[in-house]
């Protein structure tokens, strides 16, 4: 009797290992299985896949809608009309790292460390009193082989400890803008510029965990977070940009064209962004041209969001040409000028710009978007860059195969099961192993320590739950909007849920054995 395993362990997807085995009945029947699994992958579903890739340019729905329904577009600044390199974050973290020695009195030692472009991702969760940092899925698990003490991974048996278990209850969770307050114990770091923040809190957790140094860890999480947070307020990260600015934006005509095709069919436009009146000028004269204020109905700085969608107490200021704030009360907001603070409610009594005719993007969910679509009714769009390089991965041959493989593995064992002789049994086991070790390689195709942005080993990630809530629509850059006609429906995929078999599930050709619908075979680890 021969045994026939696929195994990604192999140097070639087709290479085979046969032993001889015991010829139970049961026994049989799996490995026949198994067999048919093998020649309909290898056959079928893998070319199928390879001929029908995902684009990352398109635009992806959680929730139908028309551009034809649309009238006023809205958007945040940065990292959504403007990107910035990989120096920023860098200097970001320097900068911050720097702050920490001068000011806070951290160990100079602390300036051996050096920005690490690659260890972290967005949407993970920080224990501020255990020091801690995780990827945690929609349903508040925690992704074993992915929490941090520092740079060092913490052994699953340890986790399991210390939070008895793996999942982490809601009142320990981040507050609705993923901050850690009010007796939250987690932080979620959902912005972009959080990535240079997440390093530079494991690289000090790691010098003082190395030289066995006695600390506090809410006390280190503050200073990080302060120092993180000077960086912008006291505007050396505005004024470096402003110096060189080609060092720091990505210079991107497209940006311009997307605003050019939404004027010329006669859109209103308006820029709401946390960021400061002269460092937005001269970056849109920089990406979008002099005239860049032509294009917008309606320009506001320094909004301070979130908070500007919910404090009706504060009223607009007009900056002037000098950055001069004035004293005058605001009875209409003109095309061509520039308002710092104010409010949502202001902003809709005197726009009359209200719900679903406007559709607002940006890239943080929670400061951004989720305040809009559940209290004023706007439709969101989130901007998503991660999401470009993830399907460009998961578009390649290897990680398809990869991931066929370990669907049918789980369909394989979910099916399998029910024989109990030694044989199955040892076979079972092995399966099991392989999976294992195929969960860890799919996360490496990602990111070594966390893996995607938007899946755990098989569920949603926290992040993409969020983001499934608060964005109507999201894609990797506005540029995707070129690709798309201005009265374009927007469809959300119907997936099946967990109790549906739909007729387009995909099967072997023989044997009573059926894969599970492979949904996530396109999705990331």
């Amino acid at each position: 009797m021969k045994l026939v395993i696929i195994s990604r362990k192999n140097v070639k997807w087709s290479q085979l290992h046969s032993p001889t085995l015991a010829p139970e009945r049961s026994s049989r029947y799996c490995l026949r299985e198994l067999a048919h699994a093998q020649n309909w992958l290898l056959n079928d579903l893998v070319p199928s896949i390879m001929s029908n890739l995902l684009n990352p340019d398109a635009i992806f729905s959680n929730n139908e809608m028309s551009l034809s329904d649309i009238e006023i577009y809205g958007f945040d600044y940065d990292y959504t009309l403007v990107f910035y390199s990989k120096h920023l974050h860098t200097l970001i973290f320097n900068a911050a790292r720097d702050l920490l020695i001068n000011e806070h009195r951290y160990p100079a030692e602390i300036r051996n460390y050096e920005y690490d472009p690659n260890f972290a991702i967005r949407g993970l969760h920080y224990d501020v009193h255990r020091a801690i940092l995780m990827k945690i899925d929609a349903f508040h698990y925690i992704q074993l082989g992915t929490v941090y003490r520092g740079l060092t991974v913490v052994p699953d048996e340890e986790v399991i400890e210390m939070y008895e278990g793996s999942h982490v209850p809601l009142e320990q969770m981040s507050d609705f803008y993923g901050k850690s307050s009010h007796g939250n114990t987690m932080k979620q770091f959902m912005d972009i510029f959080s990535l240079p923040e997440m390093t530079l809190l494991s690289c000090v957790n790691e010098y003082f965990l190395k030289n066995n140094l006695d600390y506090e860890p809410v006390h280190l999480y503050k200073d990080v977070k302060d120092s993180i947070r000077d960086v912008h307020i006291k505007g050396i990260m505005y004024r470096a940009i402003e110096a060189d600015i080609e060092k720091y934006i990505c210079y991107a005509e497209q940006t311009r064209a997307v605003l050019a095709k939404l004027a010329n069919h006669g859109k209103k436009m308006f820029l709401i962004t946390n960021s400061p009146s002269s460092f937005v000028d001269k970056g849109m004269r920089y990406i979008v041209g002099k005239d860049w204020r032509d294009l917008f109905d309606v320009v506001i700085v320094q909004a301070e969001k979130p908070n500007f969608f919910n404090d009706r107490r504060r009223p607009f200021r007009k900056v002037t040409e000098r950055g001069v704030l004035l004293w005058d009360k605001i009875h209409k907001l003109e095309k061509g000028q520039i308002y710092k603070q104010g409010n949502l409610y202001e902003f809709l009594k005197l726009t009359g710009w209200r719900g679903s005719k406007v559709l607002y993007f940006g890239d943080h969910i929670y400061s951004d978007l989720a305040d809009l679509t559940l209290k004023h009714g706007w439709r969101t769009g989130a901007i998503i860059p991660e999401l470009r390089s993830e399907i460009k991965i998961m578009n390649t041959e290897q990680y398809i195969q990869t991931m066929t493989w370990l669907q049918t593995l789980t369909g394989l064992l979910e099916q399998m099961q029910i024989h109990r002789d030694d044989t199955s049994q040892m076979i079972l086991q092995e399966w099991k192993k392989e999976r294992k070790e195929m969960r860890e390689m799919t996360k490496n195709f990602f990111n070594s320590q966390f893996g995607s942005l938007f899946r755990t080993d098989q569920n949603p990630t926290y992040f993409l739950r969020r983001l499934s809530r608060f964005a109507d629509i999201y894609m990797a850059s506005l540029s995707c909007l070129l690709s798309y006609d201005l009265s374009h429906t927007f469809y959300p995929r119907r997936t099946p849920l967990q109790h549906e078999l739909p007729a387009w599930s995909e099967r072997p050709p023989s044997g009573n054995f059926r894969i599970p619908f492979i949904q996530g075979v396109a999705q990331a680890k």
